[in-house]
């Protein structure tokens, strides 16, 4: 009998044992033993490889001389602009190829040519580049007062540097002042058309005075704008008795001084003449 009982208690404890042990092994959950984690890692991997082998690849076709730029197309013929200015711009901002050449560096480069206002520059297929240029128009010269640089004014009022011996307006003033000087060219210009004279000449001092230089030789100084007596009414006061003083006087007058309120003041070109006597029908200097 007791032999029969110690059987199965032995039994029990050996199971009892096994159990323990299972209980107390480590569970292997680490990345080499996810395989489905490692499977997406390694497509991942392949993809980003092949997308940068693909990059690299295209890359390196674009920069083979597959596509060379054989041909500089200038669709607006060029008026101040030179053959040679062109193609040194050309040459010095073209680099790469029909796809690689960066055409906003193209384009500033052939911009900071003399002569030119803006530029505009387009691939044309399947070897070529467009452009087209504004060209400077220029109305004026310019004389910055406080540096005395010389520049050229253009129809919109800006002021840019290039050569030119044309006939045109002599403009002297503060620097930023070009605006306001083309604009009074403009206005004075159209009241003087009456005496038959050109306005060749308009200065602006850093105190706001004003002078206009006739093609007669004549200098009319208007001085500053005042609420009581604006420049324009000056003006168009001395315009309407100018041919009359010119008869009356019969002197050459240098200047013509309008900063007067009733009148104005005339010095003549001879200063001798003040020193002799005065005709009958004379006047004096002030009208």
């Amino acid at each position: 009998m007791a032999e029969v009982r110690a059987r199965p208690a032995s039994i029990r404890s050996g199971r009892q044992a096994a159990a323990g042990a299972r209980a107390r092994a480590p569970v292997e959950r680490g990345l080499w033993h996810r395989p489905a984690l490692l499977n997406l890692v390694s497509d991942l991997i392949t993809l980003g490889a092949a997308v940068a082998l693909g990059w690299a690849l295209v890359a390196w076709f674009l920069s083979r001389p597959l596509f060379p730029l054989r041909e500089l197309v200038v669709v607006t013929p060029p008026g101040q602009v030179t053959e040679a200015q062109l193609e040194y711009a050309a040459r010095l901002a073209v680099q790469g190829n029909f796809f690689t050449v960066n055409l906003d560096e193209v384009r500033a480069t052939f911009e900071k040519l003399p002569w030119v206002r803006k530029a505009d520059v387009r691939r044309r297929w399947p070897d070529a580049l467009e452009l087209r240029l504004e060209e400077h128009e220029a109305v004026a010269y310019w004389t910055v007062s406080e540096s005395g640089d010389a520049r050229l004014v253009n129809r919109q009022g800006e002021v840019f540097v290039a050569a030119s011996n044309a006939d045109m307006p002599q403009f002297d003033g503060p620097q930023g002042s070009s605006t306001r000087l083309l604009a009074r060219h403009a206005e004075f210009s159209a009241m003087l058309q009456p005496l038959g004279v050109r306005l060749v000449g308009l200065a602006l001092s850093a105190r706001e005075a004003w002078q206009l230089h006739l093609d007669s030789g004549l200098t009319i100084v208007l001085g500053r704008e005042q609420d009581k007596a604006p420049l324009v009414d000056r003006l168009q006061r001395f315009i309407a008795v100018w041919p009359g003083v010119q008869q009356d006087i019969d002197i050459e007058i240098k200047v013509a001084d309008l900063r007067y309120p009733g009148g104005f003041a005339l010095t003549p070109a001879d200063a001798s003449v003040l020193l002799q006597p005065a005709a009958p029908s004379g006047r004096k200097g002030r009208q």
